[in-house]
């Protein structure tokens, strides 16, 4: 059930309203429990069964390591949980890819080999409750969180159907006290729900479905066209990313608030990041903070001597794209940012001995410039990501770092630079902290008028029949 759909709104409006008529905490606690299940075996029951079955198991793992000191002991619980978290995402996400990988290899080594393909279906979200799941028994064993007692708590925070497909990922010691904590109705906390859930639809059919209608063609085969339009189409495919994923995280924020549940904020303006390092403090942030927390510091972090922390770095990248699929272009675009990030490290540290180049590029323009150049290397990158091959990503690269001729866009260009500027207009106005107050100022009647116009602009965007989001397959 998608979040834009009739039927997503006939289901979440049957459980808002029967959640906030129990005047029982276990009973909402249950009945959200029971909503998340129903959610997810709508698409696939044997993998909610699945889903349920390994949730349970992390709980009684984590129970085990609370109630032992032995050490031993222990790690042998922790290392199950993980062995079984991993295995289950290696073996749906990733075990035909190492079967293709393994093959091509062969192949190459002049071996004649002809492996199986597995009829695998990807889970929805896996990788999403994967680490969350993780976060939790290491959690547990590290002695950050207690161990909880109650099984629906621990299932609820795994399973809780606004986040439980794509986001954003949830700590354990931030879920867990909500579920515990008793609701009561809040008509402000209600209106901010509201308002999320409205910017995200806004997002999600009024820019990123939109947006595919220039990207898809494009990156079909990409030989065929000139620089300037895999630039627009790069930068189209940005704009749909950001707009299809945030658009969600704003939408399962406002579905939590309405329930009485508070999520992190995922992103946070990125296009305005004057560098790629701030970039990733801002764009995906529980996936960022994740990556830091549980690899990158466990890996040795900065301890080290500059060439294991960028050992660290590039590790946790390349890792980190092949989180987000299961193709040598999702691994190459990781390492690729890694890459970038490690660039920008060195580059701030020659900037550090050169104070006038540093004061120049903190001027006005010379933020200008580096926001600019920032955002030209996300595009770079997102083209590598998106298109459909590796000899496709190299042709991409190629066309649009050189000059090259060939087609335009099929579509006319202008609905394209206008959503560009609407986007951002909207990061500056984010950023400067104007939109709240002026809608704050304005009239109850007003603002109601602009907010059924702006659903009604969205619904008139969206280009026919709506669109998976495209973190579903992460």
């Amino acid at each position: 059930m998608l979040f834009c759909s009739q039927q997503f709104l006939i289901f979440f409006l049957i459980v808002f309203a029967t959640y906030w008529a129990m005047p029982w905490q276990r009973g909402r606690v249950l009945l959200l429990l029971a909503a998340s299940f129903y959610f997810y075996a709508k698409w696939n029951h044997w993998l909610a069964l699945l889903l349920a079955f390994s949730t349970v198991v992390d709980y009684l793992l984590a129970l085990g390591m609370e109630a032992t000191q032995n050490p031993r002991v222990r790690k042998a619980l922790l290392g199950v949980s993980l062995v079984g978290n991993v295995g289950l995402l290696c073996y749906f996400k990733y075990v035909n890819f190492f079967l293709h990988s393994l093959e091509e290899a062969a192949v190459a080594c002049g071996l004649e080999v002809s492996l199986p393909v597995l009829s695998v279906i990807l889970p929805f979200g896996i990788s999403f409750y994967t680490f969350e799941a993780i976060n939790y028994t290491v959690d547990v064993y590290l002695g950050k969180v207690r161990a909880t007692r109650d099984l629906s708590h621990f299932m609820l925070f795994v399973l809780f159907f606004p986040h439980l497909v794509a986001g954003p990922i949830v700590r354990a010691r931030a879920f867990l006290p909500l579920v515990a904590r008793r609701k009561r109705w809040s008509w402000l906390r209600a209106y901010s729900g509201v308002l999320l859930i409205l910017l995200g639809i806004v997002k999600k059919l009024g820019i990123g479905d939109r947006m595919a209608l220039y990207v898809d063609p494009v990156f079909a085969d990409p030989a065929l066209f000139s620089s300037a339009t895999l630039w627009l189409a790069s930068i189209a495919y940005a704009l749909q990313v950001y707009c299809d994923f945030s658009g969600y995280s704003d939408m399962a924020m406002g579905l939590a608030y309405l329930l009485g549940y508070h999520l992190a904020t995922n992103f946070n303006m990125p296009f305005l990041s004057p560098n790629m390092s701030e970039l990733w403090r801002r764009w995906h942030m529980s996936l960022s903070s994740w990556m830091r927390d549980y690899l990158f510091i466990p890996l040795g972090g900065s301890r080290g001597t500059r060439l294991q922390t960028h050992r660290n770095l590039l590790i946790t990248f390349t890792l980190c794209g092949l989180w987000h699929g299961a193709t040598w272009n999702c691994v190459l675009w990781g390492f690729l940012n890694g890459v970038l990030l490690l660039i920008h490290a060195e580059f701030k540290g020659q900037c550090e001995r050169w104070p006038r180049l540093d004061a120049c590029l903190r001027s006005v323009l010379g933020t200008v410039a580096r926001v600019a150049l920032t955002f030209a290397c996300f595009c770079l990158t997102v083209a590598i990501f998106r298109s459909p091959g590796l000899a496709a990503a190299g042709t991409t690269a190629w066309r649009l770092l050189i000059p090259t001729e060939g087609a335009s866009l099929t579509l006319q260009a202008h609905g394209l630079y206008l959503t560009f500027a609407a986007v951002a207009l909207g990061h500056v106005l984010g950023q400067k902290g104007i939109s709240r107050p002026l809608l704050e100022r304005t009239p109850a009647p007003v603002r109601g008028l602009a907010f059924g116009a702006t659903l009604a602009l969205a619904l008139v965007l969206a280009p026919g029949a709506g669109k998976a989001f495209i973190y579903f397959q992460f």
